[in-house]
């Protein structure tokens, strides 16, 4: 078998049932399904049985609450395919994923990969305007796969990534003591290993993140946490590209309290509607792009300041 696709899950089972239907529209079918239930009271089980006679192979596996990491390496403990293949549950399969997945693999023979998120045209306009958030050259520096200039090397994250099994399972899989983080955490050591690791740009998923701008907000402070811890891990490894939100926070703020004034903020937010609007097609999708990015820069950037403080200052 050539992949074990590992979705953790935990109190989503709408999720679940979305990204199933999304893998019975595969033409590539050597795979097995492993959804690994995280403690949920809210369980899947219902769902996943109902494609059982519709997918390959799917596997159910319930654990106590124990957070993604844990689940994704008892997943992989289950698992038998040559390559193990772990998606978020929130992602939703274009019907070629898998075969772009295959087609990378053979035409690669790399060791781990990834792909970049995407927003399908019948996500809401917020979701359209959060992933643009997201992969936006003007807020992440195309780090997240979808840029061929990325300000930094490609890591693959847990929303999509690929690895051989036998490799994840020698390098111990995901850290459990990481909340946070623990995606790049691993792609930094397989780095490390010496791996070939490759992007694989025509294996993208649809992303489809059901938050509203503060649940955004306090996902992007964790990961901008998370880079202090990561750079303790793996010195050296923190770019350019992970200080620029601190620093855009910090201009925000002398900005807003009128020491510089506002006319730099206004001129972003001028080029990140242009740019949304002409990437996405729609103003409802572009007008919600504006705060959407401040969003992820704040957010991220004052995680970072505040891990930052707590490590050198207070720590």
């Amino acid at each position: 078998m050539l992949l074990s696709i590992i979705v953790p899950v935990y109190n989503r089972p709408d999720e679940v049932r979305e990204l199933l239907d999304s893998l019975t529209r595969q033409l590539m079918l050597d795979y097995e399904v492993i959804i690994v239930e995280d403690g949920s009271t809210l369980s899947c089980e219902r769902e996943v049985e109902r494609f059982r006679s519709l997918l390959p192979a799917v596997q159910y596996l319930r654990i106590p609450n124990s957070g993604p990491s844990v689940a994704r390496n008892r997943g992989a403990e289950r698992a038998s395919g040559e390559y193990l293949l772990i998606l978020d549950s929130d992602v939703v399969l274009p019907s070629g994923y898998l075969e772009a997945v295959q087609r990378g693999i053979y035409g690669t023979r790399a060791d781990a990969f990834g792909g970049p998120d995407a927003a399908s045209p019948d996500f809401t306009p917020m979701q359209q305007a959060v992933n643009y958030a997201m992969t936006s050259w003007l807020t992440t520096g195309g780090i997240r796969g979808g840029s061929a200039d990325a300000m930094e090397q490609f890591k693959p994250r847990t929303f999509n990534m690929g690895c051989r099994r036998e490799l994840f399972l020698r390098l111990g899989g995901f850290a459990e003591d990481m909340r946070y983080g623990e995606d790049i955490d691993f792609s930094l050591r397989l780095i490390e290993a010496g791996a070939s690791v490759r992007l694989f740009p025509d294996a993208f998923v649809y992303h489809k993140r059901r938050v509203d701008l503060s649940r955004f907000f306090m996902q992007v402070h964790h990961s901008g946490m998370a880079r202090i811890a990561l750079e303790a891990r793996h010195p050296g490894s923190t770019r350019l590209v992970h200080y620029l939100p601190a620093l855009f926070t910090m201009i925000s703020a002398l900005c807003l309290l009128s020491v510089v004034g506002c006319a730099p903020l206004l001129l972003y937010a001028l080029l990140l509607l242009v740019d949304a609007k002409q990437r996405s097609g729609r103003w409802d999708v572009a007008v919600r792009a504006v705060p959407a990015s401040f969003v992820q820069l704040w957010g991220y950037g004052s995680g970072f300041i505040r891990a930052w403080v707590d490590k050198h200052w207070v720590g």
